[in-house]
């Protein structure tokens, strides 16, 4: 069975017989659900409700390191259904993936983490909630796609303008 090293290995036909393996390589080692909670609290009363449902969405991206070159990306996301009547169902998700990287400079270490491998990892995300939404006695909860990487960048925008305002000087008196 290979490890960790060996499929970063695996995933860059760059890296030289002779051992040198100083190529940026990143991927997906594998992903799966961390954790789920499927909530349907007012069933059977909620299947003869006939109010179109309200859907609160909340994403949350996460990234923690397992080693050197090896982070667990953690994809958050909770839906809560609700009409006038009650709450109709909860979904709580944590999808994750095992995220492979070497030699990347830290900024587009950061990026990949935080934007390509949510998008990455969406799409499974995804079903799963579908899924459970489903099996939960309900039309499939099918969330649009979302742009991570636009999401990012915007994200870095804010954070790079609010150093700016903390670092301006005062003005005068």
């Amino acid at each position: 069975m290979a490890d960790e090293g060996d499929v970063l290995t695996n995933l860059n036909p760059a890296a030289g017989a002779n051992g040198a393996d100083n190529q940026p390589v990143a991927g997906i080692i594998s992903q799966y659900v961390k954790d789920m909670s499927v909530e349907n609290p007012k069933a059977p009363e909620s299947y003869q409700w006939q109010d179109k449902p309200q859907i609160d969405l909340q994403f949350n991206i996460g990234a923690n390191p397992v080693n050197d070159e090896i982070h667990e990306v953690e994809l958050k996301i909770n839906v809560n259904a609700k009409c006038e009547q009650g709450s109709i169902y909860l979904v709580e998700l944590s999808y994750c993936g095992l995220v492979g990287m070497r030699n990347l400079p830290e900024d587009q270490a950061h990026a990949f983490l935080y934007a390509e491998a949510p998008r990455l990892l969406f799409p499974f995300a995804r079903r799963v909630i579908a899924d459970a939404t489903r099996d939960a006695g309900y039309q499939p909860l099918t969330i649009d796609p979302i742009d991570f990487n636009g999401l990012y960048a915007q994200r870095i925008q804010q954070q790079r303008a609010q150093q700016a305002a903390e670092q301006a000087p005062a003005g005068e008196a």
